[in-house]
């Protein structure tokens, strides 16, 4: 692996914390497969940002990753793999009893479903490399739980669990399996806030701002080249707040 370029696939990657994650890749020296649900035009500057700036291979890909025949799909044109971040994802904010079913399933497919599908697809082209990493990006709500976001806490709760059973799955194969929970990073999900509300959500965290989107894709990355003796862990980055 030291001696052959690593590949890597991100869902989610056109802005936020998947765009930063493909940077941080690509500056590493990884080739990707990148994905986003519907910006074209923006997954293609990005591709075309970091082929420029790295030299790297980079293709990028419209696809649903709570849909499984999207990711089927995805996954014709991907023959070898390092690494999987599962990053993309959903929120909603509301009471659960306002919530549709409709809302609560779409939220589930994108959050914890999609985390199966493409896991489904990645592990066999792992196992005949004899080594992977699959990196799945979490929440602290999926820690603690958070009112009016009780649909993404239990479906960051469920890729928590599914993180840690699927290390023990996978560990004997040589494929690490971590999750990164983060507090709240300055992404477009969270610029929904108002400027009060974040204002008091920074009151009650030590580092006393929110975290940006290049932290934690360094903090991806870092799970991405860790020992291979780290996994199964949920790796909690929120300013100090819990």
């Amino acid at each position: 692996m030291e001696n052959t370029p690593k590949t890597a696939l991100i869902t989610g990657a056109s802005r936020g914390i998947g765009r930063f994650c493909a940077h941080a890749f690509a500056a590493a020296g990884y080739h990707l497969y990148l994905t986003c649900l519907r910006e074209k035009e923006k997954l293609q500057t990005l591709q075309r940002e970091l082929e420029d700036a790295y030299l790297v291979t980079c293709r990028g890909f419209l696809c649903d990753a709570g849909n499984f025949e999207d990711v089927t799909r995805l996954f014709s044109h991907i023959n070898t793999l390092d690494v999987l971040v599962n990053n993309a994802g959903i929120s909603y904010i509301g009471l659960i009893q306002d919530m549709s079913v409709a809302d609560w399933n779409a939220l589930m497919a994108a959050n914890l479903n999609a985390c199966f599908y493409t896991v489904k697809h990645a592990v066999p082209l792992m196992l005949a490399k004899g080594q992977g990493r699959i990196i799945n990006v979490s929440s602290v709500w999926g820690n603690v739980g958070a009112s009016m976001e009780t649909a993404y806490s239990a479906s960051k709760g469920a890729v928590n669990a599914f993180t840690r059973a699927l290390a023990k799955e996978l560990a004997p194969s040589h494929i690490q399996v971590n999750a990164a929970a983060f507090g709240i990073i300055d992404t477009d999900m969270n610029r929904s806030f108002t400027e009060a509300e974040i204002d008091r959500i920074t009151e009650e965290i030590p580092a006393g701002r929110m975290g940006t989107c290049e932290e934690a894709a360094k903090l991806i990355l870092q799970l991405a080249e860790a020992p291979a003796y780290l996994t199964g862990q949920v790796i909690t980055m929120d300013g100090g707040w819990t």
